[in-house]
């Protein structure tokens, strides 16, 4: 397929709903008395393309200008949660590209947190550049990789890239940046990029445009997106523009609609099924890893706020302790088997003079890594401390392996309640006293971030358990064991602690 076919319209139904009929919230700036979209539209009928009148909501006011001819959200910024699959990159990107013909010298810059959705979207408008009635605009395309961009004649240009690998940062004198999913947008990114704006150009001031998907609970740093979303709920917003498509919020619940009534889709997704047939819906639904996933990406439902309780260690204390892995001689693993048999996880930990040092090593379902781990820990155990193991079930089935291949048991270390209870409460204790460091591993960071009290027997012992449906606390639970392994180490039969060990073990731990 072209580049240009990836971007022409399917010749479908359009939809009559008007943006109030299919949006669940509509915020708008206040003030507001003519808009700019009248304009741009004129220049994408030239393009080729015909507008749901939902669409022409949007860019009525996303464009919608005060009595002084500024953007009536240019303070604020506006801001789109819309599910997947309902083409919200289509409308904006039209939105850029038709502006960026009609001002000359704007400047655009369209992040996205990952590099996979920067290029798809840039492939997408270098279709739309190479086609015959938008060509004539445009003076030449870089598809150098990390260096994207689309120049005008006129002197606009449109510069893509990932937040990932730092796009964004040193720009100045933007008119218009676009942050993609914006689920997934910390503010020190946000710090980082809107100055940019300040000496803005554009004669109706610059533009923040933000859409994404609902972030998901304990995992996407989506502070930016959750307080934008609650601002404007509040009735507090008067400068800034909330759009939301969503399907209606017990959707998947006790006594709510089903996830797969179609009725729900087509309140979320108001392309479906004309824009976005049945299939595509279907194929996402299959896709998907799970039912939480789709109420949030495909059904652009919010996980209620306050309900998800905090998790023990805070993300911004464990961020704050990365470092380099260091060189010590002293090596433990722990290995955490999840009370429903459906995760393990495998962490490394490190002694050093600085305390210690973890890694995740390894995490998914034992069904499918029994083997992986008996031959990774069988060909370590004689260069570590020990091999700390939580859990039943499979943990019988690895700990009898392990054996038979001759690992010596007194490397092997089954915790009792009392015990995983002290490794899992001197976590913490590790974090706050900076003792404890690591690599920034992002599913280690991820774990920690959704990792709530679990209790364990009646004695007051308690470990972790996810604090969302989508979350994994064993890389948590399996790094606090590492951590115990170095601290309880066993003494070797004369009597003394087993010296000389190197970290070399940890080289290979992909399994």
């Amino acid at each position: 397929m072209s580049p240009t076919a990836t971007m022409t319209r399917p010749k479908t139904r359009r939809s009559t709903r008007r943006l109030s009929e299919v949006a669940r919230h509509v915020v708008t700036p206040s003030g507001i008395v003519s808009t700019g979209w009248p304009a741009v539209e004129r220049r994408c009928t030239e393009f080729g393309d015909v507008f749901d009148e939902w669409q022409r909501g949007i860019g009525q006011l996303i464009l919608a200008k005060r009595a002084n001819g500024l953007y009536a959200a240019t303070v604020g910024g506006a801001t789109l949660s819309i599910p997947r699959q309902v083409a919200k990159t289509f409308i904006v990107g039209r939105i850029v590209f038709a502006l960026c013909t009609l001002f000359p010298g704007l400047r655009v810059v369209w992040t996205a947190h990952r590099t996979r959705t920067a290029t798809n979207t840039f492939q997408k408008l270098q279709g739309l550049a190479k086609s015959r009635n938008a060509a004539k605009y445009v003076k030449s395309i870089r598809v150098a990789n990390g260096e994207q961009e689309i120049r005008f004649h006129n002197g606009s240009v449109i510069l893509f890239g990932a937040r990932e690998q730092g796009f964004g940062r040193g720009f100045d004198e933007l008119d218009i940046e676009v942050f993609d999913e914006a689920q997934i947008l910390t503010e020190k990114a946000l710090e980082d990029m809107v100055a940019a704006t300040n000496q803005s150009q554009h004669p109706h001031g610059a533009l923040l445009l933000y859409m994404g998907t609902p972030p998901r609970p304990g995992i996407d740093p989506g502070e930016v997106f959750i307080a934008r979303r609650e601002e404007a709920l509040s009735g507090s917003s008067r400068d800034s523009l909330y759009i939301e498509c969503s399907a209606a919020p017990n959707v998947g619940r006790k006594n709510g609609p089903s996830l797969d009534d179609h009725k729900q889709w087509r309140i979320a997704n108001p392309s479906f099924p004309y824009r976005t047939p049945l299939a595509s819906m279907q194929r996402l639904r299959k896709n998907l890893p799970s039912d939480d996933s789709w109420r949030r990406e495909a059904l652009g439902v919010w996980d209620a706020r306050g309900q998800l309780e905090p998790p023990v260690i805070d993300p911004e204390d464990w961020a704050l302790l990365q470092r380099r892995p260091p060189s010590g001689n002293q090596v433990a693993y722990g290995i955490r088997f999840d009370p429903s048999g459906t995760r393990v996880a495998l962490s490394v930990a490190l002694a050093d003079g600085q305390g210690c040092f973890v890694e995740g090593i390894y995490a998914g379902s034992p069904a499918s890594s029994i083997d992986g781990l008996v031959k990774w820990l069988s060909s370590r155990w004689r260069t570590c401390d020990g091999i700390v193991i939580d859990g039943r079930g499979a943990a019988d089935l690895l700990e009898a392996r392990l054996k038979k291949e001759r690992v010596q048991p007194r490397k092997i270390t089954r915790v009792t309640p009392g015990q995983a209870g002290a490794a899992y409460a001197g976590l913490p204790d590790l974090v706050l006293s900076k003792s404890v460091h690591h690599s920034g591993q992002p599913g280690l960071a991820a774990s920690i971030a959704c990792s709530k009290k679990r209790k364990i027997g009646t004695q007051g012992a308690w470990g972790y358990e996810p604090n969302h449906p989508d979350g994994d606390s064993t890389p948590t639970e399996a790094a606090a064991l590492a951590i115990f392994g170095l601290k309880t180490k066993r003494t070797s039969a004369n009597g003394r602690t087993g010296q000389g060990r190197t970290s070399g073990g940890r080289r290979g731990t992909v399994m």
